[in-house]
């Protein structure tokens, strides 16, 4: 950890301690990552508005937000806004959003926001942000040294500038990008400069979200969400203290999912995966290398997969004369593979990635003759050729069938063709899914498809398009956003905060003004006779939702 980074303990809530639950909270966030920061900071009462002075590219936009310049973007029609707007996402307020924060940024221009940030505190609608590990979620246990795929303004949050950031940590952003571990640093900083960690319970793991029908304080149903949290517990002689793992419980009426999707690694489902050489995260790859257990001598390490993070373990392991096979289901010119979706000059890595996958694939021996299992082939490593990117071999059009003790990989083309490779070790890169365990059958009632598991690429979370209501629930007041939505993107996610703090601004001015009989949110602690918490309006609207998947 930096020096300049906060630390851990300064977001670590204590959700059992006596002082916490005088405050209310009619919203919960599970989930820490960039989605659930910036909700945070717009539920928080930073608030964009049409500056009056800037000008956006897009005429028909620009003459949209002229016509109310004294309201706020979460009073406006974001249907309205939205109108005529193209982007490269399917989310028609991302695209709103992004086009505000960064006009025009795909076309490489720099042009200045037209949106101001006023701090109205009276705005502020109190909630909580649950997360397991510091704020930035996923990002701090990604690969330290490897660059994002996403230009470095493309990652910041409103309101602080990660260039300027870098800047002051004297750090050019080299090739305009940045390195997960700085990113990471960045929304853990971010956290902290906006005044926000005390709205973060962090250490925290949810067991279970439920909805419960209040049959107090005119019926009003709320979400309950409980789970453990780890804490310092008692300390032992030599000045350490034991972890413990503390129950809390919290009740509000309105819960947004904002996991993200880097939770459970995707699997073959093939025979063997479970052997302990075959790994399912780039980490595992990192505490083999660490360890030593790689080298130019070693077997081949195989890699199964066809996305970035399976370009970064060939390049980790390439970096290191380790041969490498690499394999993958779809063709090195399918359209559909994403090192061709990628400009070359701005991810070189990426573009040497695809280069060694075109130019040294696995030749398939001749048709086999008449002679038994002349069908299955056996690759030793001297056949991984020396030329021109030593030690890679590909394997386009291939999956792999069965992993076996011995270290032996089956592999099969398309054609039926199967090939025995000796390798070191596997790693199984393709993909992860959302851990939903806290919710009924794993959330899958959600999807767009409630026959199939929840997938950020395949199945994501079906929610209105202009509120991220979750559509697919008989009970209001859920939300979803992110990667569980179909938003990989962090630069797409923040329409997503947009959406929602807008509409729970709308549920607060139509009506729930802070009676002193309606409880929005209430927060329990474990041991404790009766629930704590003070009196506050309820944002619980029974308004119908409809919409679309994003």
């Amino acid at each position: 950890m930096s020096e300049s980074e906060p630390p851990f303990l300064e977001f670590q809530m204590d959700l059992n301690d006596k002082d916490v639950p005088e405050e209310v909270l009619p919203v919960v966030i599970i989930g820490n990552g960039p989605s659930g920061i910036c909700l945070s900071y717009l539920l928080s009462g930073y608030t964009p508005y049409p500056s009056p002075e800037a000008s956006h590219p897009n005429p028909l936009l620009h003459r949209k937000l002229a016509e109310k310049p004294q309201l706020s973007l979460l009073e406006q029609d974001l249907d309205y806004l939205c109108e005529g707007l193209e982007g490269r996402s399917s989310n028609p307020v991302a695209v709103l959003f992004d086009s505000l924060l960064l006009p025009d940024s795909d076309f490489g221009l720099d042009h200045s926001s037209p949106l101001e940030w006023r701090y109205e505190p009276e705005r502020s609608i109190p909630h909580l942000v649950l997360g397991k590990g510091p704020p930035g979620g996923a990002w701090h246990a990604m690969e330290g040294s490897m660059l994002t795929l996403s230009l470095a303004n493309w990652m910041e949050l409103p309101g602080l500038k990660l260039k300027e950031w870098m800047r002051d940590k004297r750090r050019n952003v080299r090739n305009d990008r940045a390195t997960p571990a700085e990113i990471a640093s960045y929304y853990q900083h971010y956290v902290t400069q906006m005044s926000l960690q005390q709205n973060f319970a962090c250490g925290t793991i949810v067991t279970s979200v439920t909805r419960h029908h209040n049959t107090q304080d005119g019926g009003l149903p709320y979400w309950k969400v409980t789970g453990l949290q780890h804490r310092d517990g008692e300390e032992l002689g030599d000045g350490c203290s034991v972890l413990e793992q503390v129950p809390f419980s919290v009740m509000a009426h309105n819960v947004v999912l904002a996991t993200g999707t880097h939770d459970i690694p995707a699997r073959l489902g093939v025979d063997g995966e479970s052997l302990p050489y075959v790994c399912h995260s780039f980490w595992e790859l990192e505490m083999a290398i660490s360890r030593g257990e790689l080298h130019q001598s070693s077997d081949p390490v195989l890699v199964v997969g066809a996305g970035l993070t399976a370009a970064d373990a060939v390049l980790a392991a390439h970096h290191l004369t380790t041969p490498v096979y690499h394999v993958f289901r779809r063709s090195v010119t399918d359209s559909g593979l994403i090192f061709n979706q990628l400009p070359k000059l701005l991810y070189p890595e990426y573009h040497k990635v695809h280069q060694m996958m075109t130019q040294q694939q696995h030749q398939p021996p001749p048709p086999p003759s008449q002679l038994p299992d002349q069908n299955l082939n056996h690759h030793s490593t001297n056949s991984v050729p020396s030329t021109p990117y030593s030690g890679y071999l590909s394997f386009p059009c291939h999956r792999v069938v069965s992993f076996r003790p011995d270290k032996k990989c089956v592999l099969e083309s398309d054609s039926g063709q199967r090939t025995v490779v000796q390798v070191s070790k596997a790693l199984v890169l393709i993909g992860s899914h959302p851990n939903l365990s806290f919710l009924e059958d794993n959330g899958r009632q959600l999807g767009t498809d409630p026959d199939e598991p929840i997938s950020c690429r395949r199945n994501p979370i079906d929610v209105d398009p202009f509120t991220n209501r979750v559509v697919s629930t008989d009970a209001p007041g859920m939300y979803a956003m992110g990667p569980l939505v179909g938003e990989n993107f962090v630069r797409f996610l923040k329409g997503g905060a947009l959406a929602i703090a807008s509409d729970l601004s709308r549920c607060q001015r139509m009506g729930f003004r802070g009676s002193s009989s309606n409880r929005c949110a209430e927060v329990t602690l474990q041991g404790m006779i009766s629930p704590m918490g003070l009196q506050c309006s309820p944002l619980y609207s029974d308004s119908k939702q409809t919409g679309n998947e994003l």
